[in-house]
């Protein structure tokens, strides 16, 4: 059975992934635009608090940077859709495939990074509220972003890119930007993963994007808010159920499950949780 300990890691791990899937839902919900830079962007933000954190850098000005990162990484994947006319899906993949090259590089050829006795900012318990405020602060801003002027114009790109246009919208200016808060976001969840577990691996970003996408779909299904800025929440909420599905499911003896089986529950959530959107199912 599951505890009252891994009911709280799931809590914590579903509010760092909460991040990741806020970025996931910018790309392919608010401006449209099926992003794959995800897998590297998350081990670039994570591999860069790694590096700094290594060497005693304030772990807070490392996830700092770790943001900056990913939003140069969403930048690049930006340029090379609106300026080189590459489709949306191969210039996320072309950014995360050249990523994998940096992040190795960022992390000294060294396949992983172990922060054993180095400051993290969830070293203790008073680090850890901090963190979480950091979490609930990056999600209110987001959240507070979409009911901008600015958050109308990025919606607007998603909704009609056409009428966005007529409208006096720079939709290359709007989609590298929304490229860029997203990507930023998500390298943002890796630095503050790496923070949390204490080592950062290269293979780490592997199903980023599909474990976001979950978080997305379960949190649409369950909170059908009718104002978009709202749907942020839902994301965050629907990582945290993942989260605890997913520990449910690693627990589960009685049931056989087994780590190397986590692929599997996640797909067949999904399949899930897509069939009952799509009301086939009746909840």
């Amino acid at each position: 059975m599951i505890g009252m300990q891994e009911i709280l890691t799931s809590l914590n791990i579903g509010l760092i992934f909460g991040i990741v899937a806020i970025g996931i839902f910018l790309t392919f919900r608010t401006i449209n635009f099926a992003d794959m830079t995800c897998d590297g962007s998350f081990v670039l933000g994570a591999s860069v608090s790694a590096v700094l954190i290594k060497y005693d850098v304030n772990p807070y000005i490392a996830l700092v940077t770790s943001f900056i990162s990913g939003g140069i990484a969403g930048f690049c994947t930006g340029i090379l859709n609106v300026k080189f006319r590459i489709a949306d899906l191969l210039s996320g993949i072309i950014i995360a495939f050249m990523l994998y090259s940096i992040n190795l590089r960022i992390m000294e050829d060294a396949p992983n990074i172990t922060l054993i006795d180095k400051t993290t900012i969830f070293e203790n318990d008073t680090q850890s509220f901090v963190a979480t405020a950091i979490i609930l602060f990056l999600i209110l801003g987001v959240v507070f972003m979409l009911f901008s002027k600015f958050g109308l114009k990025l919606r607007a790109v998603g909704y009609n890119q056409r009428f966005a246009s007529i409208s006096g919208i720079n939709i290359n200016f709007m989609k590298i930007a929304g490229l860029m808060i997203s990507n930023a976001l998500i390298a943002t969840g890796g630095g503050l993963f790496t923070n949390y577990q204490g080592f950062c691996d290269i293979s780490g970003g592997i199903g980023t994007l599909v474990c976001g996408l979950a978080s997305v779909i379960i949190g649409e299904r369950i909170l059908r808010f009718k104002k978009e800025p709202l749907f942020i929440l839902s994301c965050v909420i629907g990582s945290i159920i993942y989260r605890i599905f997913i520990n449910i499911a690693l627990h589960g003896d009685i049931l056989g499950i087994k780590t190397q089986d986590i692929n599997l529950i996640t797909g067949g959530l999904i399949i899930a949780i897509i069939i009952m959107k799509k009301g086939k199912i009746k909840c």
